[in-house]
C-alpha cells in the first residue's frame, strides 16, 4: 500500500513538472528571455534649441536588440523643408561635425529612424543628437541632446555648433 502511494506521488510530480514545462502549441510558460536579455530599454533625451531657432523636442531612444529605434518630436520647426537629422559623436558642446548615424529627416516636426547600434554602446559613449535648420542650411543646427555620458542633457540655448543665423 505505501509502495502505490510513493508511486502515485512521484507520478503526480513528475506530470507537474513535465507540465511546468510548457507544450508544443507555441505557448510560453513564462520563462521567456529576450533577445539581449533586457530588450526594450527606453530612454529619454531633452533636445534644446540652439542658435535661437525656437526648436526643441524630444529624441525617444528604444533598444530593439542590437540596434536602437529613434524617434525625434520637436516643436515650433524652424523650417518647412525636410530638416537632417544625425547622431554625431561628442557632445552638444563639443561635436564631431561628421555623423556617425544618419538619422530620417524630420518632416513636421518629427522623424522615426532604427540605426544599427545598440543603446548601451550609445549610452556608453559620448553622442549627441543634432537636428540642422535643412539641407540647403546644413551648417545651421537649430536643436540639440546629448545621448551618452552627458546623459540626455541638451546643449543649453546658445550657439553650441553650426554658423548661426
Amino acid at each position: 500500500m505505501r509502495r502505490r502511494s510513493i508511486l502515485a506521488a512521484a507520478t503526480t510530480v513528475l506530470m507537474l513538472v513535465t507540465a511546468g514545462c510548457g507544450g508544443s502549441d507555441g505557448e510560453s510558460s513564462g520563462n521567456t528571455t529576450a533577445g539581449s536579455g533586457d530588450s526594450g530599454k527606453t530612454v529619454t533625451v531633452k533636445l534644446d534649441e540652439q542658435n535661437a531657432s525656437g526648436e526643441s523636442g524630444t529624441a525617444t531612444l528604444t533598444e530593439d536588440g542590437e540596434s536602437t529605434k529613434v524617434v525625434l518630436e520637436l516643436e515650433n520647426p524652424a523650417s518647412p523643408d525636410p530638416q537632417p537629422a544625425h547622431i554625431h559623436p561628442g557632445t552638444c558642446a563639443e561635436l564631431d561635425p561628421t555623423p556617425a548615424y544618419p538619422l530620417t529627416s524630420v518632416e513636421d516636426g518629427n522623424s522615426e529612424t532604427t540605426v544599427n547600434v545598440a543603446l548601451d554602446e550609445l549610452k556608453g559613449g559620448e553622442f549627441a543628437i543634432n537636428v540642422h535648420k535643412s539641407e540647403p542650411e546644413i551648417k545651421t543646427y537649430v536643436s540639440c541632446g546629448n545621448i551618452g555620458k552627458e546623459g540626455g542633457s541638451g546643449g543649453g540655448s546658445g550657439g553650441g555648433g553650426g554658423y548661426g543665423y
